[in-house]
């Protein structure tokens, strides 16, 4: 037996309302009805929906939600570890904004005025929240998540500026490379992509060649991704997810 709206509403914390509109816009329909009609939701439906409802946590728009859950290669597993990294980069930007307030605190306590640079460096260039787009998704299993944890504690302001210098230049690279003529599929592109690849594994964690497909196909359905590549040259986001393609195509992945 399946759940009826009233029990899925109660159980998500979503109003019917939402459920309803859910089912109208093929975002989340029931997997049967009674013969009175009511919606019955089963398992399957409940994880689609959860994975709505970490979407809308993140700020992504039901429009953009279900471009990505409609797409046929759709992976619940890397839509869970890219849902776990924006998370993490959210963790990390609250922490962050947390430390300049109790910052501003100690200083209103102790009498003194804070420079400049100190009131406003927490929305400076080294803020790791602004390098997602540079450093990318830090997908992995729990072993890796832990590891790219431990490794990104101990990351300072130089660490996070080298972290940016290298995706900028590699950016720049890319970007290079399709002014050139230079197709994804060409020798130049590829290598350019194993090396996108690598700056997440030495970084982060180990970026395996499917992660990293999941990654490039994730730079052209969500816009916030396909603007910051394209901000660098336009089509940027496309051409590096085919070359991303192409490069776990090269490695049998």
């Amino acid at each position: 037996m399946g759940l009826t709206v009233s029990q899925v509403a109660k159980l998500a914390g979503v109003s019917i309302r939402a459920l309803h509109h859910y089912d109208e816009i093929g975002l989340l329909r029931p997997s049967t009805r009674t013969g009175s009609g009511y919606r019955l939701y089963g398992n399957q439906e409940l994880q689609r929906l959860q994975q709505v409802l970490f979407f809308r946590e993140l700020g992504f728009p039901l429009e953009e939600i279900a471009k990505i859950m409609r797409d046929p290669k759709f992976d619940l597993q890397s839509a869970l570890l890219m849902q776990r990294q924006l998370l993490e980069e959210k963790a990390a930007r609250i922490q962050a904004l947390i430390a300049a307030v109790d910052a501003a605190l100690e200083s209103t306590e102790r009498g003194t005025t804070m420079t400049k640079e100190e009131m406003f460096e927490v929305f400076g260039d080294y803020d790791p929240a602004k390098y997602e787009d540079e450093v990318k998704q830090r997908w992995g299993d729990s072993d890796a998540y832990r590891e790219s944890a431990r490794k990104t504690a101990r990351y300072g302001k130089k660490e996070w500026q080298q972290i940016k210098a290298e995706g900028e230049s590699l950016n720049q690279a890319l970007a290079e490379a399709m002014a050139d003529g230079v197709k994804p599929a060409d020798a130049r592109a590829v290598d350019l992509a194993e090396q996108h690849r690598q700056h997440i594994s030495r970084w982060f964690y180990a970026c395996t060649s499917a992660i990293h497909r999941g990654l490039g196909d994730m730079y052209v359905a969500d816009e916030r991704f396909t603007q910051t590549y394209d901000r660098v040259q336009p089509g940027l986001a496309a051409f590096l997810r085919e070359a991303i393609h192409a490069n776990a195509d090269r490695a049998g992945k």
